[in-house]
C-alpha cells in the first residue's frame, strides 16, 4: 500500500493525524460531558415534577440494554440508573465529536459560531434520536417526559455544548 500511497505511509503524517483525532476526542469529551450533565440535570428536575421521580428519565436510556422494562423504573438502581446515565453521557460525547468538527478552523473563537454549532448539533441529535433511529435506540426519556420537558432537555444539551466550546476556545 505504501507504494500506491506514499504519504499515507509517512510516520509523521500518521502521528499528526492520530494527534488531531485525540485532540478532537478530548474536546468532544469536555463539551459532550458538560452537555450530558446539564441535560441530565434538566431531565431529573422535570422528571421529579412530572413523574415524581428524578431518576425515571435517567433510567430510561437503559432500555437499550433491558428493553421496555427500563422505561417504567422510577427508583434509583445500579441496574437501570447507572447504565442510563452512562448511555446518556456517552451519547453526549458522541454528539460532541460532531460539534467539535463544526468548530474546526478557528470557529471556536467566535461566540456566535459556537452557539450556532451547538444549536445545529443539538437539532441534528434530536432529529436522529427522536425520528430516525429505531424505537429501541431512542433516548427513552422522551417516553417519560412531556414534549416541553424533552425540548428543555435538548436546550440544556445545546447550552452544555456551547459552554464546552467556549471553555476550550482559547486552547484551539
Amino acid at each position: 500500500m505504501s507504494a500506491l500511497h506514499p504519504i499515507a505511509a509517512t510516520p509523521s503524517l500518521r502521528g499528526a493525524l492520530a494527534q488531531a483525532a485525540l485532540s478532537s476526542v478530548k474536546r468532544a469529551a469536555v463539551s459532550g460531558t458538560l452537555a450530558g450533565l446539564l441535560s441530565m440535570g434538566v431531565m431529573a428536575r422535570r422528571g421529579r415534577q412530572e413523574t415524581g421521580s428524578a431518576v425515571a428519565p435517567i433510567n430510561a436510556p437503559s432500555h437499550w440494554v433491558y428493553g421496555d422494562k427500563a422505561l417504567v423504573q422510577d427508583d434509583a438502581s445500579l441496574r437501570y440508573t447507572l447504565p442510563g446515565a452512562l448511555i446518556h453521557q456517552a451519547s453526549g460525547v458522541f454528539w460532541g465529536l460532531l460539534f467539535d468538527q463544526l468548530l474546526r478552523g478557528g470557529a471556536g473563537r467566535n461566540i456566535k459560531r459556537v452557539a450556532l454549532a451547538a444549536a445545529g448539533t443539538t437539532a441534528i441529535a434530536a432529529a436522529v434520536d427522536l425520528k430516525l433511529v429505531p424505537q429501541r435506540l431512542t433516548p427513552g426519556f422522551e417516553r417519560r417526559l412531556s414534549s416541553r420537558s424533552v425540548f428543555l432537555t435538548y436546550g440544556a444539551f445545546a447550552v452544555g455544548l456551547a459552554l464546552g466550546g467556549l471553555l476550550l476556545r482559547g486552547r484551539r
